[in-house]
């Protein structure tokens, strides 16, 4: 085992003037706003979208249920939580009882009062949809419709497929950092 440094860029949106965009899912996907009678469906999309992806090398504790179910219930008990910015797609064909969660992010604000998107992650087999775009829109609303006037993230700079959205949407990167993590080395 060995530190691996892993290159991170903070990306900030200006929500002033963002335009609300609204697209609706496609048929049997459906949004699902923050209760916490869902902290385990959050925790459990986080596990499946992180645990074979880059950013559990930079973030061990995606790779680890238990460890996404604790990193839930620590950002829904910090008082900058922002409930109604944080949601679940749920995918459920009219022929099928219960819903598959497949869709998670979580919304807080920072010392800047920006609105901060946490740990937005599709389950890998619903990927391609615009699922990702969807949430992102969703939280972003709720920061604007608050009068925040910035909207912030960090992302793995190897993780093309994100980097790529948040550039779509104008997302800008301000800032590099380089996070230490212990990596199994081969």
């Amino acid at each position: 085992m060995g530190i691996t440094y892993f290159k991170r860029y903070q990306m900030e949106l200006d929500l002033s003037t963002w335009q609300v965009i609204d697209e609706a899912l496609p048929a049997d996907y459906h949004f699902i706003s923050w209760h916490e009678d869902h902290l385990e469906d959050h925790a459990a999309v986080k596990h499946a979208s992180f645990q074979n992806e880059i950013d559990a090398n930079v973030f061990p504790s995606l790779a680890e249920y238990e460890s996404c179910r604790r990193l839930m219930q620590e950002i829904t008990r910090r008082s900058n939580f922002l409930a109604d910015g944080t949601w679940l797609i749920a995918y459920q064909p009219i022929t099928s009882e219960e819903p598959e969660y497949c869709g998670t992010i979580q919304a807080l604000f920072d010392s800047k009062q920006r609105g901060a998107v946490q740990n937005l992650g599709i389950v890998p087999h619903h990927r391609g949809l615009k699922l990702g775009t969807r949430l992102l829109f969703k939280s972003l609303r709720h920061f604007k419709e608050m009068g925040i006037q910035r909207s912030m993230l960090e992302v793995t700079a190897q993780n093309v497929g994100a980097l790529r959205l948040y550039k779509r949407l104008g997302f800008r990167i301000m800032k590099t950092v380089y996070k230490p993590s212990n990596v199994v080395h081969s």
